[in-house]
């Protein structure tokens, strides 16, 4: 990275108003995180929201995804979720359907194309989500006896579901507006926002487990501090295994596999092309973090319908089963959940994770990564593989490069979704009590990625900024 040059690109007006643009448009984000929807009252609902973070894994993702919006039961409550839906189901289908594939390789005028379906899309997913969140956030309270005083109208629906899908329509609109007036991607810049903006809530939480609860003081040379003794050291050791942890993710978002591609050499008429060698990165997780995503949603659904149904009837005990099954083990329900402590029925959960991370991670590269496509094309281009014949052969060198990486990758994607799991783990045996952490591995891997993807943005520009005074440098 060219630091000196990213700091004298700032002098330059394009580059400021950039950076400026992307600023503003996070105050804009995290203004409107904090404005409640328009039914009833909002702290009414805030305690339903809290109820609904504790059982739901796939909410309390939604929840740090979204800035915080859904538990601050603002506009901004279903965020960018609908628009990364309609990402996803669009992009399978474009893998799926031969058209679509055809019109995503039709240059600008086709993926314009597809963007827009995608927009369109999104409108009604953000209409089913806030419905259903809605729906299951008044049943919580109704079942509480926290709002009997307060009957929603189809008036009142109508206009919290218009709010929240707003809201969300809005927020995919900022984002695409940084994409095009800032720098990178503003899908990824505002995701990146809303994870961090959930830091200081995650570092109050440490603190406050820091104060001191008894006997047990902090003692260092000689002087003693009102602090529990095990937590601190405790809190030093997680420090460290924090940092350490943040330099691996980011080592595997960096690590690939180099393939060497060589082209033969042509003669056409008095030119000659080709001749030349070229490489074919393959990166380590190239399916990123969708597979947690994938599988963070899937296990989500049993939990929301176990809600829904013990929501509606508080006797239904089929409801009340895949509530307790498919439920993340947390600090917030570890209490109710598992009063006897730690039994098999707490690895349920981080068992099934980490398995179906592991499928969808080999299920995703599969879809994102169509090596039969990429022999085709190096063979189209004059291109081989050195001692691998192209075509067919070419395909399955590439295949069973790919699937190498996907064991080791996969692996390393599921031990980092676990990481909140291990987390606690370690602290129920030493404490007592889970740790509880606000931002997962999940976030942390997507912070890493997007502050990487980001950072080579603002370099990039920042060079084409100032090639000249680059070239000057190098000639010097």
């Amino acid at each position: 990275m060219h630091f000196k040059n990213i700091f004298k690109s700032l002098k330059n007006k394009d580059m400021l108003r950039r950076v400026l643009i992307i600023l503003g448009i996070i105050v804009i984000y995290r203004v409107m995180a904090h404005i409640p929807v328009p039914m009833g009252d909002a702290a009414t609902f805030k305690e339903a929201v809290s109820n609904l973070l504790d059982k739901s894994d796939f909410s309390s993702f939604l929840n740090m995804i979204s800035g915080g919006g859904l538990a601050q039961f603002s506009i901004l409550l279903v965020g960018l979720s609908p628009y990364i839906t309609s990402s996803i189901v669009i992009q399978l289908l474009t893998k799926a359907i031969p058209s679509l594939e055809e019109l995503s390789n039709d240059g600008e005028a086709g993926r314009r194309k597809i963007n827009q379906w995608t927009r369109m899309l999104t409108v009604p997913l953000a209409i089913v989500q806030s419905i259903a969140y809605i729906f299951i956030l008044y049943q919580s309270t109704v079942a509480t006896n926290v709002a009997t005083d307060f009957t929603p109208t189809i008036g009142d629906w109508c206009l919290s579901v218009t709010a929240m899908t707003t809201g969300s329509l809005i927020l995919m609109w900022l984002g695409e507006l940084i994409t095009e007036q800032g720098i990178g991607n503003g899908i990824s810049t505002l995701i990146f926002a809303s994870i961090v903006s959930q830091m200081p809530s995650m570092m109050g939480s440490l603190a406050s487990r820091l104060s001191y609860m008894g006997e047990d003081k902090l003692n260092i040379f000689g002087m003693e501090f009102p602090i529990q003794s095990s937590v601190f050291w405790g809190f030093v050791v997680f420090a460290i295994i924090m940092t350490v942890i943040i330099y691996f993710l980011v080592k595997l978002n960096e690590a690939q596999r180099v393939v060497t591609v060589n082209y033969a050499k042509r003669v056409h008429g008095n030119s000659s092309y080709g001749g030349i060698k070229s490489i074919l990165p393959i990166k380590l997780i190239a399916a990123g973090v969708i597979p947690v995503i994938f599988a963070t949603a899937f296990l989500s659904l049993p939990a929301l319908v176990g809600q829904v149904l013990t929501t509606i009837d508080s006797g239904n005990e089929f409801g009340a089963t895949l509530t307790s099954v498919f439920s993340a083990p947390s600090a917030s329900n570890f209490a109710q959940m598992y009063p006897d402590g730690i039994t098999s029925k707490w690895f349920i959960y981080p068992i099934l994770y980490f398995v179906l991370v592991f499928m969808f991670t080999y299920f995703y590269t599969s879809i994102i990564f169509n090596t039969k496509e990429i022999a085709d094309n190096l063979q189209k281009q004059g291109g081989f593989i050195e001692g691998v014949r192209p075509g067919i052969k070419t395909a399955k060198y590439l295949s069973r490069v790919v699937n190498h990486l996907d064991l080791f990758g996969a692996l390393a994607l599921g031990l980092i979704a676990m990481l909140p799991f291990i987390a606690d783990y370690i602290f129920i045996v030493t404490t007592g009590d889970p740790l509880g952490l606000s931002i997962t591995g999940t976030g942390l891997l997507i912070m890493v990625t997007v502050a990487l993807e980001n950072l080579r943005s603002v370099d990039s520009r920042a060079l084409m900024i100032t090639y000249d005074d680059f070239g000057n440098e190098l000639k010097n």
